[in-house]
């Protein structure tokens, strides 16, 4: 896994002056990529690299040049290829000549090959762009699901691009501009945001399963992007016996989880004992296990929790037991690692610097410290990510008051951010009508089949709003805080070939007895013993202890009694009394309660602060 950063400039020369500012840029981004750098550009590109080094360690530097017919081909790429053994194959037959055994030099004579045909071949997680000298022209590329972070914007005559939006804004042209579109997202829908927008005025997101072509064009530079996906999920009727969608979801899944173990440094895989990361350390335990290893596992705990848990629809169970019983099953070499309340705060800064607007307060400030924790033993890990949005395991797939509320499934009252901000300057319905108009046409988007029944169609809808909006969100966070550790992670579940199986499989399979998740449980049973194969769901931890609350709500005083910075400048008067208010059981989305609330509005108070973030209102 690495970083990307680039320039294309197809009206002049790229100046020593825009080198130079690039490679200022470039060290912006060193945390994904701390192995090596590089730096390579002609007349009209320059592309900066930073690498953390995964396979063919000594010979996979990037940017990386090939010639073909008397031609150049240069590609700056941040990925993992799962299908690299696949492609090499073909790509040998076909007379290519390989000088490393590294994935980026089979999508580099991929392109070169096959042209825009290339991204649909790929299997993994990855954002590239590759310079053809032969047509003038840059190709660009993210993978089905945005594992893999793409941004870009225009400056002039010219197209600038980076795995992150810091890098851009280090740009001396490029401002930290927010306007009430960006604002609305930020209190209506995040940790969710709008799909290709990155919340800055001006600042672009590549969208999932997209690739693009970027063209001499004269006139306006973003007239020569052309942008277009490669790749969709479609609906189809799902004729197959329950036993065969059984053994083809086993078989889909167990070959994405052992594609995903090949590494060349040291891999481990995150286990909580809740199903889906239990699925996935078992198929690669006992992967591990018939090649004379032995795998690697960590779970995750709050300090205190054991003492103020508290069950809610969402968290029903600690982890702890369980993630130790499996470890124990599988005779894995298990680590739990323990944040404490001064380490949920005092990391809530450090995840606004490499999310670069706030998310999820303490869910992302205790993942970047369990991810820096994990990087002192192993540089890969696998993630169970991705399942509940794949097999329907989320409350709003089974319960229908949650999907016909018109508005984001897992934000149970919309209005309820939104409503702590001054209204004359937020203002609140037209935000309201800007972020349900994108729920609405997010729903008209989904792909369904004339005739089928409300209850598979419902589950279509389900499944194509949890994939392209909740399991972006989550799958940003674990890119953002894994690779500001130097970790990657990796997420099987995720794997396309399994997506759109699932995706068309009758939704009687999926949720047969009134049990979440029926299929997977179904076709995993012979791995999982019944305690962890039969476990409700139990999502990404978050602290119950009271203390944490003390902390945040004493950094949200002093933050707010400062009389300066957004929160002075926003928030309604009366903000504290009602968030301190025991009677107030307000929630603010999934897994966000009053002190995630108090803490998110202290990441956003640093986030205007810091970034020096313009408001444009």
């Amino acid at each position: 896994m690495c970083s990307i950063l680039g320039l294309l400039n197809f009206t002049r020369k790229i100046s020593p002056q825009e080198i130079q500012t690039l490679n200022t840029m470039g060290k912006t981004l060193i945390h994904r990529g701390p192995d090596q750098n590089g730096l390579y550009y002609g007349d009209h590109f320059a592309f900066q690299h930073n690498r953390l080094a995964i396979i063919d360690i000594e010979k996979g530097r990037q940017p990386m040049t090939a010639s073909h017919e008397g031609y150049e081909y240069t590609i700056v790429y941040n990925g993992e290829l799962y299908n690299t053994g696949d492609l090499r194959q073909e790509l040998l037959k076909l007379g290519v000549k390989f000088r490393t055994y590294c994935d980026t030099e089979v999508v580099l004579y991929s392109y070169i090959l096959w042209g825009e045909q290339c991204s649909s071949k790929l299997n993994g997680i990855y954002s590239f762009v590759i310079y053809d000298s032969k047509e003038k022209r840059a190709y660009l590329s993210r993978d089905r699901f945005g594992v893999k972070p793409f941004f870009y914007t225009f400056v002039e005559d010219a197209l600038l691009f980076a795995s992150e939006i810091k890098a851009l804004l280090k740009h001396p042209q490029v401002q930290p501009q927010l306007d009430h579109q960006g604002l609305w997202q930020l209190l209506y829908m995040m940790p969710v945001k709008e799909e290709g927008t990155a919340l800055f005025k001006g600042i672009s997101e590549l969208p999932t399963a997209s690739h693009a072509f970027y063209t001499p064009t004269p006139g306006s530079p973003e007239e020569g992007l052309k942008i277009s996906n490669y790749w969709t999920l479609e609906a189809y009727e799902n004729r197959d016996s329950e036993d065969t969608i059984v053994e083809t979801t086993r078989g889909l899944l167990v070959d994405a989880i052992e594609r995903q173990l090949v590494s060349d440094v040291p891999l481990c895989s995150f286990l909580s004992g809740g199903l889906d990361s239990s699925v996935i350390t078992a198929v690669a335990a006992q992967k591990y296990k018939t090649e004379g290893r032995q795998l690697a596992t960590y779970s995750f705990e709050h300090e205190g929790n054991k003492d103020h848990f508290q069950q809610t629809l969402f968290q029903p169970q600690r982890d702890e037991e369980f993630a130790l019983y499996l470890a124990q099953h599988l005779h894995t070499h298990h680590r739990t690692l323990t944040a404490t309340k001064e380490d949920l705060v005092g990391y809530l800064n450090d995840a606004v610097n490499y999310r670069d607007y706030p998310g999820m307060a303490d869910i992302d400030s205790s993942l970047l410290f369990y991810c820096r924790q994990v990087k002192n033993h192993h540089t890969v890990a696998l993630s169970g990510e991705c399942s509940d949005e794949v097999f329907g395991g989320y409350p709003w797939f089974y319960r229908p008051e949650m999907l016909t509320r018109s508005f984001f499934p897992w934000i149970h009252d919309p209005h309820a951010r939104i409503g702590l901000f001054k209204p004359e300057l937020v203002r609140p319905q037209e935000g309201f009508e800007y972020t349900s108009g994108i729920f609405r046409r997010s729903v008209e988007a989904c792909p369904t089949l004339p005739g089928e029944s409300e209850t598979m169609r419902n589950s279509r809808i389900a499944s194509w709003l949890s994939i392209h909006y909740f399991m972006t969100s989550l799958l940003e966070r674990k890119d953002r805080m894994s690779m500001a550790s130097g970790l990657e992670v990796r997420v099987p579940f995720s794997d396309h070939r399994l997506v759109q199986y699932v995706y068309n499989v009758p939704w009687e399979i999926k949720f047969k007895g009134g049990v979440e998740k029926s299929l997977l449980r179904a076709a995993m049973q012979d791995y999982l013993p019944d305690k962890i194969l039969y476990r409700k769901k139990s999502p990404f931890p978050k602290t119950h202890d009271p203390h944490y609350e003390q902390l945040v709500f004493h950094l949200f005083r002093k933050r707010l009694g400062s009389g300066s910075g957004v929160l002075a400048e926003l928030l309604q008067k009366d903000v504290l009394n009602r968030l301190i208010n025991p009677e107030n059981k307000t929630w603010f989305g999934q897994l966000m309660g009053v002190p995630q609330l108090m803490a998110w509005l202290v990441q956003l108070d640093y986030w205007f602060e810091t970034y020096q973030v313009q408001l444009e209102l």
